[in-house]
């Protein structure tokens, strides 16, 4: 069998374990050793089975990425993602849309504490989607400014992506967090931008809030 039929047998394989739920590092282990038996030889398969997993757990740079995880598990934990947006709501509020903007900028700011975009998005989810639809917010808006604030993590530093990045590239990992800065920067200006013009296309979207006073905020 050739390399590239054995490929395309092994990605057939791994879909197949995958629509069996079967969790997607699981399902490669099996997949991967097997391919490579048939490339090579059991020997050599089995003694890469024993020592491709001990090598990855004593990475120090990769002992970061369940690090950054469990920061954010505790930052949402403590409630810091709710007081972010709260805190951004009482200055932004008032404005039309004001509460898509707390959001983009809330996950933003909680984004620098949790190194998934998953995990971004999902507790902003619980802390914005709520006080967005009890405000007359339409749910297409309050989802989509969700949405778009989680995919900011990605560039926002640390970042898991950029660390499995480093990791593969051969890069220092500090040197990528500090490129990160402006790209995250522009993001974060273009997401505010794109709520603006959404809102001055169609203001129905997004009413506006009583403004808080200064003591309050």
């Amino acid at each position: 069998m050739s390399a590239l039929s054995l490929g395309g047998l092994g990605m057939a394989a791994l879909f197949a374990l995958m629509l069996l739920q079967v969790p997607i590092g699981f399902a490669m282990l099996p997949v991967g050793v097997t391919g490579f038996a048939m490339l090579t030889d059991w020997g050599p398969a089995l003694a890469l089975l024993a020592t491709e997993p001990s090598g990855l757990l004593a990475n120090v740079e990769l002992a970061t990425v369940p690090l950054f995880l469990l920061m954010g598990t505790f930052a949402t934990v403590a409630g810091f993602s709710t007081d972010i947006y709260n805190a951004a709501a009482a200055v932004l509020g008032h404005r039309r849309g004001g509460l898509g903007y707390a959001t983009i900028g809330g996950c933003a700011a909680f984004g620098a504490v949790c190194g998934s975009s998953t995990a971004t998005a999902a507790t902003f989810a619980r802390a914005a989607l709520p006080e967005m639809l009890a405000r007359g917010y339409t749910p297409s808006f309050a989802t989509g400014s969700i949405a778009a604030g989680g995919t900011l993590k990605a560039l926002i530093p640390p970042s898991i992506v950029m660390i499995l990045y480093c990791i593969v590239a051969g890069t220092f990992i500090f040197d990528m967090f500090v490129a990160a800065i402006v790209p995250a920067l522009l993001a974060l200006a273009f997401n505010i931008a794109a709520v603006w013009i959404t809102l001055r296309l169609d203001p129905e979207l997004a009413p506006s809030s009583p403004r808080m006073s200064w003591p309050q905020r």
